[in-house]
């Protein structure tokens, strides 16, 4: 069955985003938020629900986040930081975002399967979560039926957006013995008008 093709395809992603942290890279951005005084989050469609979802757990941290987009979003400022998660790097508004964050002093985090792309080259720091997005492949079917290249059964940037929430919930885990925060402390600042 496909469905089965596709779950091992996205567990094999994952092991490899596992293998392939850059530990420096970690500790530069557990620096980076836990020193900013206030977090920024962007990204858009799906990578925008990883955001989000990544947003919502530095809350239950207690660490001062903000969607971007959202309406209650302030101006970023010099002690601040973006998180910027875009699959290719290359997304236009984020790329946008990017440069606004960095015209005005605040630091800025991408997070991407293209560490030599356009958001990279913006950012302060990379951290590159591996995965395929909705970029990458021959478009053309008889040079990919050549070269013995498939369409994935994991489609578009599904590996890419998988990946990186399940790196940015590690990063949560990493974050909480830092920051010494227990499951209770986050139970407090959950959501209580669901």
């Amino acid at each position: 069955m496909i469905i089965k093709e596709a779950i091992k395809l996205i567990i094999k992603n994952i092991q490899e985003v596992l293998e392939s942290i850059d530990e420096k890279a970690i500790e530069r951005l557990i620096e980076t938020l836990t020193s900013s005084k206030r977090i920024f989050v962007i990204g858009l469609g799906r990578s925008g629900l990883v955001a989000k979802a990544f947003a919502m757990r530095l809350m239950h941290l207690g660490m001062n986040v903000f969607v971007v987009g959202e309406t209650i979003t302030p101006a970023i400022k010099e002690d601040d930081c973006l998180i910027a998660i875009s699959g290719s790097g290359e997304t236009s508004y984020i790329i946008k975002a990017a440069n606004i964050a960095k015209d005005r002093g605040s630091k800025v985090v991408a997070i991407t399967s293209y560490p030599k792309s356009s958001l990279s080259k913006i950012a302060d720091l990379t951290v590159t979560v591996k995965g395929k997005t909705k970029i990458d492949g021959e478009q053309n079917y008889i040079k990919r039926q050549m070269k013995g290249e498939h369409h994935s059964k994991a489609p578009l940037g599904t590996l890419f957006e998988v990946s990186a929430l399940v790196f940015l919930d590690g990063l949560i885990a990493e974050l909480m013995e830092k920051l010494n925060k227990k499951e209770e402390d986050m139970k407090k600042m959950h959501d209580v008008f669901e």
